[in-house]
């Protein structure tokens, strides 16, 4: 069974915002054994879009749109989907009375634009919204379904979830296997050389290589006459590929770098401490995005050099001495950071994200790190390529990574006794 992704909406062509949803669905299809052959999007144009929803639906079995279901006069996918699917647009109670009580429930009116929302094709099945107010829908055409939902991605993500999904794994030959493993430490060159013939020692099974930033995604995969053999078969072969890929695998799945940092930290009792001069507080923010508080003690963003002595107690003559970006100033960071919170662990990090600020022995992109722990204190660097910005996001992986690397050559254990707060 082939699907086909349609994402409508004209900022998307225009780069005005990513088309997160295409990858998200072309994911979540793949997992449960269904086949994308296309990803398309169009702008709104009410001609344009027909005639690409009409080519979709003849070559595919299913078409999942998203987008152009709000209340303004650019939204066209209900009214254009009716005309394509020989039907007409009607104002449906049901789905007016559930955004009237969802609006009045936030203190809001029904306004002509909610009305609008609440037009939808005759003979459409009605796609309940639970996050937002534009409910979604379903049209066939003989054997052929299109799904229609907005274009908002949390809202689009939990009606594909709830109503979405349990139509269409009936349709899925539930014959293939997927494990993806998260690598970090070497380019896709290198990655893909420590897995060559890989698949020749494992047949049936494909690999597949995506790169996320600093990391590179492994993608092992496999059919067989059942999901049952094609995941043995990609067990095996994943199991290979952690055992040539070594410390380069740091997750799977759903697995980041800071939660895998935040599972090492947990399964030891260590409490964690960050100081930050050119990163800026990224990597708090980082161990933040979910709950950190049974482990996260606090963090600093130390920019200057005064900031720096007063608050972590880097010694001047350090800082004359060798300056501010350097190994010594990274490991007083840490230190002085380890001591001020308390913490049993603590990150920090110093350098030059640029454009401006280097020296002739300094360049941009320079950046030292350090990690103390309870056994002593880790310290490294590096020159990172790119923008201010890369620049940043690629030194909060390296010392993320030091972290995990620490945690997993690190065997002694003190729980902490911080009554820390149960949320983040």
């Amino acid at each position: 069974m082939t699907v086909a992704l349609l994402s409508i909406g004209t900022e998307l062509l225009q780069g005005e915002i990513a088309n997160s949803n295409a990858q998200w669905l072309g994911e979540q299809l793949t997992s449960i054994g269904l086949h994308v052959v296309r990803i398309e999007s169009v702008g709104d144009d009410r001609a344009v879009l027909a005639a690409t929803l009409r080519r979709l639906l003849a070559e595919n079995h299913f078409v999942i749109a998203t987008g152009g279901l709000g209340p303004t006069t650019d939204d066209l996918t209900a009214e254009v989907a009716a005309e394509v699917l020989g039907t007409q647009l009607a104002l449906d109670d049901d789905a007016l009375a559930t955004m009237r009580r969802k609006l009045e429930k936030a203190g809001r009116i029904v306004r002509a634009g909610h009305v609008k929302q609440a037009h939808l094709p005759i003979g459409a099945e009605i796609l309940p919204n639970s996050v937002g107010s534009a409910p979604g829908f379903v049209l066939a055409q003989e054997e052929r379904l299109a799904f229609f939902m907005p274009g908002v991605p949390t809202e689009m993500r939990a009606m594909f979830e709830q109503h979405v999904v349990p139509r269409m794994m009936p349709s899925a030959k539930n014959d293939s296997f997927r494990i993806v493993l998260h690598t970090y430490g070497a380019g896709e060159s290198i990655v893909a050389e420590s897995l060559d013939g890989l698949e020749a020692a494992h047949p049936g099974v494909l690999l597949g290589f995506r790169i996320t930033g600093p990391e590179v995604d492994v993608k092992v995969m496999g059919r067989a006459s059942n999901q049952a053999d094609a995941r043995r078969l990609v067990e095996a072969a994943a199991d290979d590929a952690r055992s040539r890929l070594g410390s380069l695998v740091y997750g799977e799945g759903a697995d980041s770098l800071p939660l895998v940092v935040a599972r090492a930290l947990r399964s030891r009792g260590w409490s964690l401490s960050v100081a930050e001069s050119c990163t800026g507080g990224l990597i708090a923010r980082e161990f933040t995005r979910t709950p950190a508080s049974d482990y996260f003690v606090g963090a600093t963003v130390t920019y200057t050099n005064a900031a720096k002595s007063k608050l972590l107690g880097v010694s001047e003559d350090t800082l004359r001495g060798h300056g501010s970006v350097s190994a010594e100033v990274a490991a007083e960071m840490a230190e002085g950071a380890r001591r001020t919170f308390g913490s049993d662990v603590a990150l920090a990090v110093t350098g030059i994200a640029g454009p401006t600020g280097a020296t002739p022995d300094k360049p941009v992109g320079l950046v030292h790190w350090a990690v103390a722990h309870p056994g002593g204190t880790v310290v490294n660097m590096r020159v990172f390529p790119g923008n201010r910005i890369q620049v940043q996001q690629a030194a909060s992986h390296a010392v993320l990574d030091e972290l995990r690397r620490v945690c997993a050559a690190v065997r002694v254990s003190r729980p902490s006794n911080r009554g820390l707060g149960p949320n983040g």
